[in-house]
């Protein structure tokens, strides 16, 4: 019996020159904390809307009428709206050239160049029509978010100067019918209505 309780802490003894001889330090007890609760993920802000120029005809002049649309606005989307006419509040002043589509028309853009391939059966397209598309897709590039300009803590504006807008980013449009091809500049275009303290 004594052998018994001579040999056990002996066995102890050894157990723990072995783990300091491999290089495990003997430690106590280890807090851990608390258990994790997860990532915190904030609530994505929610996109701005874009006000976007789209080209009408007005007593059958070429007219600007802003159009809020989702943000990105894209082109593709952007001219598909354009052919789907003024709504029921502009058409109390607007009236467009572009036929109405069964389907989207397909558009990519290249250079200073935008293509518009528009479905079969589609007759070719007038001038007014043809700047309506040309005006609107020029202009793209002068879409502003509708949000007004906010003063700074020093009572100033921080609506852009006058002079900020940027140059059309395209200067041309061709389009590509059934059997037929026409190309309209946008050099003869109006430019777009600046955004007031009243666009929302």
């Amino acid at each position: 019996m004594k052998r018994s309780r001579v040999a056990a802490p002996l066995v102890g003894l050894a157990a723990a020159l072995t783990l300091t001889a491999c290089g495990v330090p003997p430690s106590g007890v280890i807090e851990a904390g608390e258990p994790a609760s997860g990532m915190f993920s904030p609530d994505p802000k929610p996109s701005a809307p874009v006000v976007v120029s789209l080209y009408f005809l007005r007593d059958g002049e070429l007219t600007a009428y802003p159009r809020e649309v989702g943000e990105p606005a894209d082109l593709g989307a952007v001219v598909g709206v354009l052919f789907g006419g003024p709504t029921a509040s502009e058409a109390e002043t607007a009236t467009t050239a572009l036929p109405r589509l069964k389907r989207a028309p397909d558009v990519t853009a290249g250079g200073d160049a935008v293509s518009v391939q528009l479905p079969d059966g589609v007759a070719p397209l007038g001038q007014p029509a043809m700047l309506q598309l040309a005006c609107t897709v020029a202009h793209m590039s002068t879409s502003f978010t509708a949000i007004p300009a906010e003063p700074d803590p020093g009572g100033a504006s921080t609506a852009p100067p006058d002079g900020a807008q940027r140059p059309p980013a395209h200067t041309s449009v061709h389009v590509l019918g059934d059997g037929w091809t026409m190309t309209q500049s946008a050099d003869a275009c109006p430019g777009p209505p600046r955004p007031g303290p009243s666009a929302r």
